[in-house]
């Protein structure tokens, strides 16, 4: 990879939109020798809405710009997954590090291209699953590593989820189209669990699924069981419903060892419960950060700036989750 030679990283936000708000862009901010100079949007009046009310110096409504802009040295993209590619290319054929967000791709075929662009550009390449970095799962990741429940022995994700608003309410809600997303509501949020099983148990070598749409409210999936097997041995399973009752909801991920177990949500909840034989239970309590990706954009701008860290979430680690989730649904597709 080229250096990055500057001591700031200046970045501009391609689709300054609704994770821009709060989760993302704001870190920018407020990581040191980081901050965001330019963001885009098409519709001009919203980007310059978004730069004035986060005082951000310019915007454009045009991608190209904002990637040829001088001072910009890094780019976030958080644009739907289907302009992931073609953006990606064009920050990396300008020299300059890709941050996208997830999926990172709608296909693993778009994943392979997007890793083969920046490796030949040699910038980076960092796509947004910052739960690697959030303090709750690292420290599911800790308990495992010291050996609290033993030898890890099978994982367990379940999501019962009741319609999403947007589906009732936003009829060209992009996350429910395939050609723009990849999938569904599993593309969207199951990547999440699925990256995460990756980063404890490293990748998923063997994948079967079946997926398909049971209530007729859009045309990707909205219901996927999946069984997979890690290099390392660990077995897992997996139940992402979108379309249940709200009596029904459900989101917990549960891994199973030899001498006990650990129970905590991936999305509605911050706890993690950990159970031993002979032991009494513990809960432990996190509080996140005001912006959640706040951690992960830290570590990217460290090791741009040669600070001594590595970003956990790249193209490589992320590309595999693509290609885990294709396999579950290829069925349906």
């Amino acid at each position: 990879m080229k250096k990055f030679n500057s001591s700031q990283v200046n970045w501009g936000v391609i689709g300054a939109g609704s994770v821009c708000e709060k989760k993302s862009a704001p870190a920018m901010n407020k990581v040191s020798d980081s901050s965001v100079v330019a963001v885009m949007r098409r519709n001009a009046d919203k980007a310059k809405d978004y730069a004035e009310r986060h005082g951000i110096p310019k915007w454009y409504d045009d991608a190209d710009s904002l990637i040829n802009d001088e001072e910009v040295n890094a780019v976030y993209i958080a644009t739907p997954p289907s302009s992931h590619l073609e953006l990606t290319r064009k920050a990396a054929n300008a020299g300059k590090p890709v941050y996208v967000e997830k999926p990172m791709a709608r296909n693993h075929a778009e994943c392979l291209e997007m890793i083969k662009i920046c490796e030949e550009a040699g910038v980076p390449l960092f796509v947004a699953y910052y739960r690697r970095t959030l303090p709750n799962f690292l420290k599911v990741k800790r308990l495992i590593e010291e050996g609290e429940i033993g030898e890890p022995r099978y994982v367990s994700i379940t999501i019962n989820q009741a319609k999403h608003p947007d589906v009732l309410t936003d009829v060209s809600n992009w996350r429910i189209d395939p050609d723009v997303a990849g999938g569904g509501y599993f593309y969207d949020l199951g990547s999440h669990q699925l990256d995460y099983f990756d980063f404890l148990f490293g990748p998923i070598k063997e994948v079967n699924g079946i997926a398909t749409n049971q209530s007729g409210q859009y045309p990707a999936e909205d219901i996927v069981l999946g069984n997979f097997s890690f290099e390392s041995g660990v077995l897992g399973t997996g139940n992402w419903c979108y379309t249940t009752s709200n009596t029904s909801q459900k989101d917990e991920i549960v891994i199973i060892g030899n001498k006990g177990e650990i129970r905590f949500p991936c999305f509605w909840g911050t706890h993690v419960t950990l159970k031993r034989d002979g032991k009494e239970d513990e809960v432990f309590q996190f509080e996140m950060p005001e912006n959640i990706q706040f951690y992960l954009i830290q570590s990217i701008v460290n090791e741009l700036l040669g600070k001594g860290e590595e970003c956990p979430s790249t193209g490589i680690s992320a590309a595999r989750t693509n290609w885990v989730m294709e396999q579950m649904v290829k069925n349906f597709y």
